[in-house]
């Protein structure tokens, strides 16, 4: 599988919401916009139901880790998941399957991965960055970087043990280290 990277251009990822609610579905578009406000693992944004939210916080046990993951929700991610509640009243998960409501008898299941990651890929090509499922906590872990500076409170909003990992996940390299040192004169 390509690495995928953050998207570092703020248009850019206004361009990707848009092509994704245009090429794909308000669904994806949906996907992409409170993945970027939640920096969840996207296995972990997937399973999420209406009834993991309590007031405006997100409480859930990561997948990945076991750890318990308590999110203040901000106005956008809340506006965003109301109009999901309200286009889907019925929906146990925020990003439901439709396929599944044919099935009668079935129970509810979440969007899949690998419909996400074709949509995101797609879309990614089209905008000329490697897009990718993993793209959301990325951008929104790049971005928390170059607002603060502060690599330990990125590291503890995407939940990682280690600086290094943090700043290779999120595409600070040693090129771009190289480079501030280069162009930073005092």
């Amino acid at each position: 599988m390509a690495e995928v990277e953050a998207v570092k251009d703020l248009d850019k990822i206004k361009l990707i919401s848009h092509l994704l609610e245009i090429r794909c579905s308000k669904q994806m578009a949906d996907i992409w916009n409170v993945g970027l406000n939640l920096a969840l693992r996207i296995s972990d944004l997937l399973s999420l139901k209406f009834n993991d939210i309590v007031d405006d916080r997100l409480i859930l046990i990561e997948g990945k880790t076991g750890k318990k993951a308590e999110i203040k929700l901000n106005t956008k991610t809340q506006i965003l998941i109301n109009d999901i509640r309200h286009r889907h009243p019925s929906h146990v998960y925020i990003f439901q399957s439709f396929r599944n409501q044919q099935s009668i008898n079935r129970e509810p299941r979440p969007l899949t991965r690998k419909a996400v990651a074709k949509a995101f890929q797609q879309v990614g090509e089209e905008a000329g960055v490697r897009l990718g499922t993993h793209s959301m906590r990325k951008t929104r872990g790049y971005h928390l970087y170059k607002k603060t500076n502060d690599i330990a409170r990125v590291m503890k909003m995407l939940r990682h043990s280690s600086e290094g990992v943090t700043l290779r996940y999120i595409g600070i390299t040693q090129d771009v280290i190289d480079k501030d040192f280069s162009e930073l004169e005092l």
